[in-house]
């Protein structure tokens, strides 16, 4: 006799209260609101560390976005105080800016090294970590953080 999925674990369908949904929800929302702004200064660093300049028709290429895309959310990062633009000199971050960028970076490394850990395959895990770092928890990263270390897995280069 073949059992019904939901007789075999009933806690994964069951409705959450309105509130805990809610609030899953919310985050959600948030952090697909904060993934852009986190995108464009991770990019930025990683524009200054390796070529020394952060140009918005580099980040408009690199992010297969248009120009006048490119420069509304560098106004954004600018109003936010995440970053500054010189004229003829390219973008640079702010303290702020580059705070964050750091945490992304470290937020995406950790991810990465999960998925790595798990067996996903390095392409896919770094596609897969561009996504996942923005919405998984401080929680749910220290555990992948403890996990990593326990496990002695090698760190994603």
């Amino acid at each position: 006799m073949r059992r019904k999925t939901a007789d075999l674990a009933p806690s994964l369908h069951a409705l959450p209260t309105e509130q805990a949904q809610a609030r899953r929800f919310g985050k959600a929302r948030s952090a697909r609101s904060s993934a852009i702004l986190e995108d464009y200064v991770e990019l930025i660093a990683d524009l200054i560390e390796s070529t020394g300049e952060a140009r918005a028709t580099d980040i408009a290429r690199r992010l297969g976005v248009s120009h006048p895309t490119t420069i509304n959310t560098i106004t954004r990062l600018k109003r936010e105080g995440l970053a500054i633009a010189r004229p003829y000199r390219g973008i640079f971050l702010t303290e702020k800016g580059e705070a964050l960028a750091k945490r992304v970076r470290a937020r995406h490394r950790v991810v990465l090294e999960m998925l790595l850990a798990l067996g996903v395959p390095r392409e896919t895990a770094e596609a897969d970590a561009e996504g996942i770092e923005h919405h998984v928890s401080e929680a749910t990263l220290k555990a992948f953080s403890d996990f990593i270390k326990m496990s002695g897995v090698k760190k994603a280069s």
